[in-house]
């Protein structure tokens, strides 16, 4: 009853889908090609060899989900990889990621007939989920079908699972239906377990399993030398954060520069306007330039390797905050606002680590950033801890390799 209800109502606002996506398109283009493939209608011909599916969302679970991609490529070099996305972001992130070995389609709206299509096209044997996608209808038609899926890299957040408990009547089915559950922590592990998963194994956190492009990571550090000057850098930053951070900044004092990334590609002209400079138009900021936007896609190594200071974004507004492991990754001193929930246990292993520091709000977050700038032992010693934490944590990636290969133990389906 609860899915019929919810199938009724996705069916109803399928209108307002096709305008949204309509109206995305006008900054993103791609929102507008194969739309077909969202109601799981697809050109290219199926495949002929035995197939595997990974959904990742949007950018920050492609490229967080890239070593296990990296690790089923190798483990079944006889297999094709289908990576599924929702967002043009996502879409462009994987194809920058995994090039042509392997395919990058739409995944389609939780329809009933579009989740079946989707699958008796592809036919996958096994299906990876990577983080918190629960898609009823789509979760059905793969128990139906008998192809297993895997939460990857999953996290629950007490708020969210609050939210799974009020629609407990269509969430627990949907859970307990997966196949496994590779949570990033015991309090992720433990609320998933009460919303009805039922194979349910700590792994940690894939991202600590990323590492930078020595290219990129190589070419920001270029940039930082020639531009002899401190670099704060706003990452990953959303609506409304880049003025509230500018703001609370002191008076210029002509050296400092400010590079900003906003999280999402669409707002690049909006927050332009708070800026002197931007990377696709010019390479190296000039010395009077204050504020310097990173709007491209696909070179956050870069942007981390050239900044001397990280304010993770998502944070200073109630998001639940952005990816804090990429810059512990790079060696970055991290700054955190105080809305980190989406990412609270690699929050709480940098804080105790020494690698992160947390502050009530931005104004406090950019006192803390110009102090470490200012103070290079601290820095240095801060971008070492998280280099640690790193090094420390890896090993996920290998744990739900293990669990994929158990599930793929019995025939090939389809």
């Amino acid at each position: 009853m609860w899915r019929l209800l919810y199938t009724l109502a996705i069916r109803a606002a399928a209108p307002l889908i096709l305008v949204r996506l309509w109206w995305r398109g006008r900054r993103e283009p791609l929102y507008r090609r194969r739309i077909g493939e969202r109601f799981g209608f697809y050109r290219d011909a199926p495949s002929r060899r035995p197939l595997l599916w990974l959904h990742a969302v949007s950018v920050g679970e492609a490229r967080g989900s890239a070593a296990l991609v990296r690790a089923l490529a190798a483990a079944h070099a006889d297999h094709e990889l289908v990576l599924t996305c929702m967002t043009a972001a996502g879409r462009e992130t994987l194809k920058e990621l995994h090039g042509e070995s392997a395919r990058v389609v739409w995944l389609p709206y939780d329809f009933p007939g579009a989740a079946r299509r989707f699958l008796e096209h592809f036919r996958p044997r096994l299906g990876v989920l990577v983080e918190t996608e629960i898609w009823p209808n789509l979760l059905a038609a793969c128990a139906a079908l008998g192809v297993p899926v895997v939460l990857a890299n999953a996290r629950l957040s007490e708020k969210s699972a609050l939210g799974y408990q009020r629609w407990d009547g269509l969430a627990r089915p949907a859970i307990a239906s997966l196949a496994a559950v590779c949570a990033q922590s015991e309090a992720d592990a433990q609320r998933l377990r009460a919303l009805g998963a039922r194979r349910v194994a700590v792994t940690g956190n894939l991202k600590f399993d990323s590492t930078p492009d020595e290219r990129k990571r190589a070419e920001g550090v270029d940039l930082r030398t020639r531009l002899g000057r401190p670099v704060l850098l706003l990452a990953s930053t959303r609506e409304g954060e880049e003025k509230m951070l500018l703001e609370a900044m002191p008076a210029w004092d002509g050296k400092l520069l400010v590079l900003v990334v906003p999280r999402h590609p669409r707002r690049f002209d909006e927050v332009a306007l708070l800026s002197q400079s931007r990377r696709s138009r010019i390479r190296v900021p000039s010395a009077q330039d204050r504020v310097h936007l990173g709007d491209t896609m696909g070179e956050m190594d870069f942007y981390y390797a050239a900044a001397g200071v990280a304010v993770i974004g998502g944070s200073f507004v109630p998001r639940g905050g952005q990816n804090l492991i990429e810059a512990c990754a790079a060696g970055v001193p991290v700054v955190l606002g105080p809305s980190m929930f989406n990412f609270s246990e690699a929050t709480r292993l940098a804080l105790e680590a020494g690698a992160a520091i947390q502050a009530a709000d931005a104004a406090g977050a950019v006192t803390e950033a110009l102090r470490i700038l200012a103070d290079a032992e601290a820095g240095k010693k801060m971008g070492a801890a998280g280099r640690q934490l790193c090094d420390a944590h890896r090993g996920a990636t290998r744990k739900h390799l293990l669990l994929c290969e158990e599930l793929l133990t019995g025939p090939a389906r389809g």
